[in-house]
C-alpha cells in the first residue's frame, strides 16, 4: 500500500516537529499538513487521501473528537491515530470509541510515537481495532498488578516508585513490559485497555 500522512495540529511548532521525524522515519511517504479540520477536509481537494490521519484533539473550530465522524465519511479508509497532550484514560477511552485506532499521549518519546504509527501502518495485528477490542487477557505478575492500578489513577513513574518502594527506572521496567503485554504504546490506551479487560477495579 502507499501511504501518506495528514497531520491535524494547530500547533505549528509541533507539526513541525513531528513531519521531520515522520520524513526521517518513512522516507517518500508524502506528508500534509493543517491547523484545522475545516482546512484539512476542504482546503487541499485535489490532493490524495491520506492513508493515516495523525489528529489532535483540542482544534480551534470542530475540536478533534467530534470530527472524526467528518474525517471517518471524507476518507472512510484512512486510519486515524490521535495525538494528544491529554493523556487521561477516559479520553482515550472516548477517542477509540469515536473511531481513532491509537491513542497517543505527545508527551511519549518520538520511538513510541513511531511504534504506534508503524504498527498501524504495517496493520499488526489489533492495530487496526480499538484497544478495547483485544480480547485475551494477559497474565501478569503480582507486581505488575500493582504498578497497573497505580497508572490507571494516573501516577507518574515517579509517584509509583514512591508508593511501592522502587526506583523510578524499575517503574519504567514494569510499564514498557505493561505496554507490550497488552499491545499497547501509550500509558493512556495501556489503562483504558486493563479497564475494558476488567484488570484492575
Amino acid at each position: 500500500m502507499n501511504h501518506s500522512f495528514l497531520l491535524i495540529d494547530d500547533h505549528a511548532l509541533f507539526r513541525a516537529g513531528l513531519r521531520m521525524t515522520l520524513e526521517s522515519a518513512h522516507p517518500g511517504v508524502p506528508v500534509r499538513e493543517a491547523a484545522t479540520l475545516d482546512e484539512a477536509v476542504h482546503g487541499q481537494r485535489d490532493a490524495t487521501a491520506p492513508t493515516v490521519v495523525l489528529l489532535d484533539l483540542q482544534l480551534p473550530g470542530l475540536n478533534g473528537m467530534d470530527g472524526m465522524t467528518l474525517i471517518r465519511h471524507k476518507w472512510p479508509d484512512c486510519a486515524i491515530v490521535v495525538l494528544s497532550a491529554d493523556d487521561s484514560p477516559d479520553t482515550a477511552r472516548r477517542a477509540l470509541e469515536h473511531g481513532a485506532l491509537r491513542y497517543i499521549s505527545k508527551g511519549e518519546p518520538a520511538a513510541s510515537i513511531l511504534d504506534g504509527i508503524g504498527a498501524v501502518m504495517r496493520a499488526e495485528p489489533g492495530a487496526l481495532a480499538p484497544t478495547a477490542s483485544r480480547t485475551a487477557a494477559p497474565r501478569l505478575t503480582p507486581r505488575q498488578c500493582e504498578v497497573l492500578d497505580l497508572l490507571c489513577q494516573g501516577m507518574s513513574n515517579k509517584l509509583i516508585g514512591r508508593r511501592l518502594n522502587l526506583s523510578e527506572n524499575t517503574v519504567r521496567g514494569h510499564v514498557q513490559a505493561l505496554l507490550a503485554l497488552l499491545q499497547v504504546v501509550s500509558r493512556a490506551e495501556a489503562a483504558y485497555a486493563a479497564r475494558s479487560r476488567g484488570l484492575v477495579g
